[in-house]
């Protein structure tokens, strides 16, 4: 299911970015975003396994409200890390929310992505 949710994520914003609505700089940003959270929570759980220094919860909170949440969602599902922490959970479906809701924002107001290499 999670990756059904990420693969909608990525072809929504191509079709946004392909239909001019969004620069494909910001389909790259969501990309990298989404590879460097997904590690963040390997990395975390590599250190909570072995008793390393560990990611602070809001760090991993920030990536996803960054645009970074696809790789947080496929990590909770496939790494089975922060999957099961209610408190954790709810804050990060937040991030989703919000950062989905800053996404269409800018997609409905495109000269505000002239910033960002958009129209």
């Amino acid at each position: 299911m999670q990756l059904l949710i990420v693969i909608a994520l990525y072809a929504a914003l191509a079709a946004l970015c392909a239909f001019g609505k969004l620069s494909w700089l910001i389909f790259g940003w969501y990309v990298l975003a989404g590879c460097i959270t997904f590690y963040a929570y390997d990395f975390d759980k590599y250190a909570a396994q072995t008793g390393g220094w560990r990611t602070q919860e809001s760090t991993l909170h920030i990536l996803s409200l960054a645009g970074g949440w696809g790789g947080a969602l496929l990590a909770q599902a496939y790494l089975r890390h922060k999957s099961q922490k209610a408190s954790f959970r709810r804050v990060f479906f937040i991030t989703v929310f919000l950062n989905a809701a800053a996404l269409l924002y800018f997609a409905a107001h495109p000269p505000l992505l002239a910033v960002f290499g958009g129209r």
